[in-house]
């Protein structure tokens, strides 16, 4: 009997400790969604934020010149670009709720991969050492897809929801790159057209418009910012911001403010899209370079890179109202749903 009373306390205890374990990894698995993702060039990490308390739930090792990161459409994993100034040829991935590194992707024969975007259940990168952009499926784990721009050190990248319109600054040639696909039904193969606009050089940081109205890109080389049309393909008007070191440019989801980081200024410039007026200049630290805006439209997340802090800002008072620690020399940001 003794025995057998046992046995049953332990079958219990055995059940209660399992149930317990399994709500433990169940909430380790859903504290990664929503996420703010953040990278630490100093450290070689990834850290996770939790976006509600601002504090860090982990870091993961990443490679050894970490720029910029994404998340997939399901926020299930993070894609982080090895850049290493145009040589090297990596992308990391990151399981988010498991919070390791997957195996790598190799980008070769494409090198320096930078800009990321995930569109379409795909992701997309520049591939700056080679003048070049590509895709990669992350359900076949191929690169799947590439075009060259012939354009020196492209650097970012935009993708349009249908992937009809690829966007691309090439930070050397002082260019905008258009690229569009003009495939028709009776095509055997795909066909893009490619248009390249002058602006500056420097031109680096740049976004679309939520109504695709408008591409802003700042030039970190003479502080202005170049306006272009995405259905003319023209330059439609120049603002000289005097944001000289520009580094990101980010609008906000409803289309209104557009913010411009420096690498040069302590200070957050500020936007009104519609007047193409300065707005504010907030004061953040000593230099910045990633950007993100909070999906909600309630927060601004900037990397201060030289600080070694993510400043945080509040879009209603255009005012810092916090800062994280997320490694030294953070820099790319991104928002995992």
């Amino acid at each position: 009997m003794k025995r057998i009373k046992n046995s049953l306390i332990f079958f219990v205890s055995m059940h209660v400790y399992l149930f317990i374990l399994m709500y433990s990894i169940s909430c380790t698995a859903q504290s990664t969604h929503p996420s703010l993702l953040a990278l630490s060039k100093k450290d070689h990490t990834l850290a996770i934020v939790n976006p509600s308390t601002l504090t860090v739930i982990a870091k993961v090792p990443v490679g050894e010149d970490p720029h910029e990161v994404i998340a997939s459409a399901d926020g299930k994993t993070a894609y982080v670009s090895i850049y290493g100034g145009g040589s090297l040829h990596t992308i990391n991935v990151i399981d988010l709720a498991t919070q390791k590194r997957l195996d790598d992707i190799d980008t070769k024969p494409l090198f320096g991969p930078h800009g990321l975007m995930f569109v379409n259940n795909k992701l997309w990168f520049t591939a700056e050492g080679s003048k070049a952009f590509g895709c990669y499926d992350p359900s076949t784990k191929k690169i799947d897809w590439c075009m060259g721009t012939g354009q020196d050190r492209t650097h970012m990248i935009y993708v349009t929801k249908d992937a009809k319109k690829i966007y691309t600054t090439n930070v050397a040639s002082g260019t905008v790159s258009i690229f569009e696909n003009t495939s028709t039904q009776q095509a055997r193969r795909e066909q893009w057209e490619q248009t390249i606009i002058p602006v500056s050089e420097g031109s680096e940081g740049f976004d679309v418009l939520p109504d695709g109205t408008e591409l802003w890109a700042a030039s970190a080389k003479d502080g202005k910012i170049y306006i272009i049309n995405p259905t003319t393909k023209k330059l439609s008007a120049t603002i000289d911001a005097n944001v000289n070191g520009a580094n990101r440019l980010q609008f906000t989801p409803d289309g209104k403010l557009a913010f411009i980081s420096s690498l040069n200024s302590g200070n957050l410039t500020v936007y009104d899209v519609k007047t193409r007026k300065l707005l504010k200049q907030i004061s953040i630290g000593s230099g910045a370079a990633g950007i993100l805006v909070q999906p909600d439209n309630t927060r601004v997340f900037v990397a201060c890179t030289p600080d070694n802090y993510v400043a945080v800002i509040d879009i209603k008072t255009l005012s810092v109202v916090n800062k994280i620690d997320v490694g030294g020399n953070p820099d790319g940001l991104a928002w995992a749903q």
